[in-house]
């Protein structure tokens, strides 16, 4: 049971990246899933959530019209796309799945790096 965050780069400043994160051994159909930061220095933050019933998402204001997180079903995945990067964007980014159980899991983290 894991997850595998993928997708991170060397990306210029105004550039667009889309992380995935796949799942094996669970569905993530169900679990409340998120993606997260951390950048040297500071504290891991959210990025970017959404419900179990894909009916409530959360962005951040840094996040909001920029970052868009989506689940595919078929594909046992989800994805932030993230466009109009800035360098204040670089951080290893966590996906993260909260199963209805209350289990946890946290992906390895895939690092992106906004710089020209």
């Amino acid at each position: 049971v894991q997850l595998q965050a993928s997708g991170g780069g060397l990306v210029q400043p105004g550039g667009s990246l889309r992380l995935s994160c796949a799942a094996s051994g669970f569905t993530l159909n169900r679990p409340a899933i998120g993606w997260f930061r951390q950048a040297p220095g500071k504290e891991r933050e959210a990025v970017s959530c959404l419900s179990t019933n894909n009916d409530i998402t959360y962005y951040p204001d840094f996040a909001k019209d920029r970052f868009t997180i989506s689940r595919d079903y078929r594909m046992n995945t989800v994805y932030l796309q993230m466009n109009s990067l800035k360098p204040e964007d670089a951080a290893v980014y966590y996906c993260r799945a909260i199963r209805r159980s209350g289990l946890v899991y946290w992906g390895q983290g895939t690092l992106v790096t906004v710089s020209s």
